[in-house]
């Protein structure tokens, strides 16, 4: 009987894993304000408008000292490129959610580096809230 059960909360898990409903429910703790690691990308939405957005990703990467190499802006969604210091790739997506929110998607490298994202996202943080 137990092995029923569990086979059967086992197969229900798997099946809201194959429909991306956890993709759901890490979008909404990022709306909560807390960072979420998910498919190689730390995400994050903050309280600042796009334009603000885009400048803080730009001053984070330079207090570590690291150059943007590419910018690429839509009306919506912007991509900074910088390398980190162990030559690894850095992407920040920018991703406008309103007048006065957007979403940052981080990732370092190609099979990314968290520690890294969080540390870059922490600085976005910080020059989001001025």
């Amino acid at each position: 009987m137990f092995r029923k059960i569990a086979l059967f909360i086992f197969s229900i898990l798997f099946l809201v894993n194959a429909c991306g409903c956890v993709a759901l429910l890490a979008g909404a703790a990022a709306g909560a304000g807390t960072s979420v690691w998910l498919s190689g990308k730390l995400t994050q939405e903050v309280n600042a408008s796009f334009e603000k957005t885009i400048q803080a990703a730009k001053s984070a990467l330079k207090s570590l000292k690291l150059d943007v190499r590419k910018e690429t802006k839509k009306d919506n969604v912007a991509q900074i490129m910088s390398k980190y210091t162990d030559g690894k790739t850095i992407w920040i997506d920018v991703h406008k959610v309103s007048q006065s929110t957007s979403r940052v998607e981080v990732r370092v490298g190609v099979i990314s580096n968290e520690e890294a994202a969080r540390k870059i996202l922490e600085r976005i943080n910080r020059g989001t809230q001025y």
